[in-house]
This record gives structure tokens, sequence and C-alpha cells, in this order.
């Protein structure tokens, strides 16, 4: 039996055992992982820009440019504030 075979056995019997968690984790997904970390900057630069690109979006479909010209403006500063964000990940990372 090759060594994913065992894993998925092995998952599926303790789903059946009881469905306890721990168990239940296969070994195969267990690789060497790396914890990513997001810092506020990113996520509200992020946000920032998603929110951004909704109201660019809705500019051009109902034909206001100010909301559109709004929106690009809110996009470009999320990227800026994600940007930093991911500057300060980097420089912890290297440190």
């Amino acid at each position: 039996m090759s060594a994913s075979a065992r894993t998925a056995a092995g998952f599926a019997t303790s789903l059946i055992d009881g469905g306890r968690c721990q168990a239940a984790t296969p070994t195969l997904l267990n690789f060497n992982h790396q914890e990513h970390t997001v810092n506020k900057d990113q996520t509200k630069g992020r946000v920032e820009e998603v929110k951004g690109k909704v109201k660019e979006i809705a500019g051009k479909l109902s034909g206001d440019k100010k909301l559109e010209d709004e929106g690009k403006l809110q996009n470009l500063k999320g990227r800026v504030q994600a940007g930093f964000g991911d500057l300060k990940e980097d420089i912890k990372k290297a440190v």
C-alpha cells in the first residue's frame, strides 16, 4: 500500500472512528508549511482596493465620471497601503 493510500485510509478510519479533528488531519498534507501573517495595512489596503474598484465600475456603468475617478483614487490608495504592509512583512522576515 502506498503512503498516500495509507494516509487516505487512516483519514477515513479516523472519520468513522468518532470524527476527531486531530486524528482526521492527513499526514500527507503536513508539508513544510511557512506561516504567512497578514498585517493590518495589508488587509485594509486590499479592502480599499476592492471598494475603489467597485466604485470605479459603478461610475463607469452609471456614467458618473466623478464616482469613477473617486474609485480609481481609492483603489490606488489601497494599493499603496497594501504595498506598505507587504514591505513591512518583508522587513520583518529579513530581520
